[in-house]
């Protein structure tokens, strides 16, 4: 059993994605996700049913489900077990599979009209596996595909375990940050930390061209505290609030997380 399969049997997903900053993520990612779709289907006069979805790294269906009790045609792929397992104990028509984001040999190629990568860029630490998924997605999505993905940002990682949870020192000292406090590969064992031009570089290593990239989250993950005190429609309003900054490049950095819109030129 690997250590990402050790962690997520741990560790409560649905909690995490049903909390109040795990709602703000998933609101503002769901907002750009049927925007894009919409636009796709309007764009290839298509209907509903016919478009296909995959999500890569599906977790325990936060994302895939909603969108197959839509009516879209979801497939979904998911290394853990347990979540895997969850996800079907759900009951949900999601067509899920077990299966690992750098090979998607059950997909043949120029399949998909959307496809999210929503947690596979969390843990794979090396710019070449990262580089091999995106290949991947983009092999299996058609020519005008989107895709979808997800990245933990850097400067989240030192402001929230580095300066709020007291560990810059030793991280530092570990050598885990360069001197420009960029975190190594070697900084978490789970967890991969990058910054935009980290993923600028990984697109143009792939040839995928950028419509839009945003910041789900914002601030809200460090605030999470905060946030536990607030009104449902305060939070409401901080949702609000997201959705209208979340595409501010002043901003995009120190989130917690970036969701990058891509597509796909054949």
């Amino acid at each position: 059993m690997t250590h990402l399969e050790e962690y997520y049997n741990k560790f409560n997903e649905d909690k995490r994605l049903n909390s109040r900053y795990g709602r703000i993520e998933y609101e503002v990612s769901m907002t750009y996700i049927h925007k894009y779709i919409d636009e796709y289907l309007k764009k290839n006069n298509m209907k509903k049913e016919e478009l296909k979805i995959l999500e890569v790294g599906a977790g325990t269906g936060r994302y895939c489900i909603p969108l197959s009790e839509e009516g879209y045609d979801v497939h979904a792929i998911e290394l853990v077990k347990h979540n895997l397992g969850v996800l079907k104990s759900k009951g949900s028509s999601v067509k899920a599979i077990l299966g690992n984001a750098l090979k998607l040999k059950k997909y043949e190629d120029n399949y998909f009209d959307i496809v999210l990568v929503l947690g596979p860029m969390y843990h794979l630490l090396k710019k070449e596996e990262k580089i091999q998924a995106l290949n991947e997605a983009k092999r299996v999505s058609k020519n005008g595909a989107n895709i979808f993905v997800s990245y933990v940002m850097n400067d989240y990682a030192v402001l929230f375990f580095g300066i709020k949870e007291g560990h810059l020192g030793e991280s530092i000292a570990s050598g885990k940050l360069d001197k420009t406090f960029h975190c190594k590969e070697n900084a978490n064992e789970l967890y991969s930390y990058v910054r935009l031009e980290d993923i600028d570089e990984l697109n143009e290593q792939t040839k995928l061209k950028r419509d839009l990239i945003l910041s789900p989250d914002g601030s809200t993950n460090v605030l999470r505290q905060y946030l536990n005190k607030l009104t449902e429609d305060e939070v409401d309003q901080v949702i609000q609030y997201q959705l209208a900054t979340c595409e501010r490049k002043d901003l995009l950095g120190a989130g917690a997380h970036t969701l990058d819109i891509l597509s796909v030129e054949k």
